[in-house]
């Protein structure tokens, strides 16, 4: 797929990865529709989009609402003629140990609802997306189509991470699990797996954390989201990957 013929859902546009991702598709010559919660982001993003090769247009989303994900989904048809590719990259941070035990010895287990908040938005949210995407792209027929899922490296599993591991090892999951189900309509299906990468979602994460995490990467920094964007360009120009997930960590190994 050529990156000028991307017709593009992209989730969690407002900021980090997610308005890398957007802004360079549309300097490509692609078209966008961001989506996200932050309205004034999506803003930004479409101000930044002026003068840009493609288009970008910014329009809320919760992707944890099935609902909101329908309706959206719809617009964005509307808006670009037809969508050709998602990106499914919104996500969220909400650690904590399984169970914890502070200095008088009480013992703190991981609230349910920060399981539940972390599942809803970064595993059940692509699956709505992906659902209802796939749906209008084959009913139009539109082909060859492309779904990218932004995995972590921390799907291997990782301390204080119960939740965001698992929704990220579960959406390598649907990774592989989607390239084989909708191959035979022309879809191919990828992941990108980043490992710690300068976005606004460090800002759950304590610099002392941060350090030591930058401490086992061989190349001795975070990655920035521009080389998480390379990796989303190769996915898009190279048309016989699928199924796969592509690991952009700096060597780290946790």
């Amino acid at each position: 797929m050529k990156l000028e013929d991307v017709r593009a859902i992209v989730t969690g546009a407002a900021s980090g990865i997610g308005r890398c991702i957007a802004i360079e598709l549309a300097r490509a010559g692609g078209s966008v529709v961001g989506g996200d919660i932050d309205l004034e982001g999506l803003k930004e993003l479409e101000t930044e989009g002026f003068g840009l090769s493609g288009k970008i247009f910014g329009i809320k989303l919760d992707v944890a609402n099935e609902s909101t994900v329908k309706n959206f989904v719809e617009e964005a048809f509307t808006k670009l003629g037809y969508v050709n590719a998602l990106v499914n990259n919104a996500g969220i941070l909400r650690d904590g140990l399984l169970i914890n035990r502070d200095e008088e010895g009480w013992s703190r287990k991981l609230p349910t609802s920060q399981w539940k908040k972390v599942m809803d938005v970064n595993l059940s949210g692509p699956f709505f997306m992906a659902r209802e995407f796939a749906a209008v792209v084959i009913e139009r027929n539109i082909s060859p189509s492309l779904i990218v899922n932004i995995s972590s490296i921390t799907r291997a599993g990782n301390p204080g991470q119960s939740n965001y591991s698992a929704s990220k090892a579960g959406l390598d999951a649907l990774t592989r699990t989607w390239a084989l189900e909708l191959a035979p309509w022309g879809f191919r299906v990828a992941g990108i797996a980043p490992g710690l990468t300068e976005t606004p979602i460090l800002g759950y994460v304590s610099p002392e954390v941060q350090a030591e995490i930058i401490a086992k990467i061989p190349l001795g920094r975070m990655a920035k989201p521009y080389e998480i964007w390379q990796a989303m360009r190769f996915i898009v120009e190279c048309d016989y990957l699928t199924a796969s997930t592509i690991e952009v960590d700096g060597g780290a190994m946790f």
